[in-house]
């Protein structure tokens, strides 16, 4: 369950949009599946249900959901390609120009911190 970050910088309905893309990933919806409405969201996250319907817009702007009139939302079939292209080009690119700053910052060489990505890797695998 998605714990919202109201004192944070990004918005709330991000937020939504997100953890409904993540749930999507996590085959939680598959395609063609309905999704939450609005209220259910406003609901479930105790927020304004123009805030959900806003996240919502989010993802049939990126083609991710789609509108049956008087139905709902639903998972369009590309969904899941959609949302790994889009984490992929941006917020992986995004962190890894962050840490790459940082390592800079730092002055930890490009070795040095592709060892540290390997180990992490192995350890979230638990090897």
């Amino acid at each position: 369950m998605l714990i919202l970050n109201t004192d944070g910088t990004k918005p709330i309905y991000i937020q939504i949009a997100e953890w409904l893309e993540t749930e999507i990933l996590n085959d939680n919806f598959i395609q063609e599946q309905k999704v939450y409405s609005q209220y259910q969201l406003a609901e479930i996250f105790n927020i304004n249900p123009a805030t959900a319907a806003k996240g919502l817009t989010l993802l049939v702007e990126d083609e991710v959901l789609y509108k049956k009139r008087g139905l709902g939302m639903f998972v369009t079939e590309a969904a899941k390609a959609i949302i790994l292209t889009k984490r992929r080009e941006h917020t992986l690119k995004k962190l890894v120009s962050d840490l790459v700053s940082e390592a800079e910052q730092l002055d930890v060489g490009v070795e040095e911190l592709l060892e540290m990505v390997k180990k992490e890797s192995k350890r979230s695998k638990g090897e």
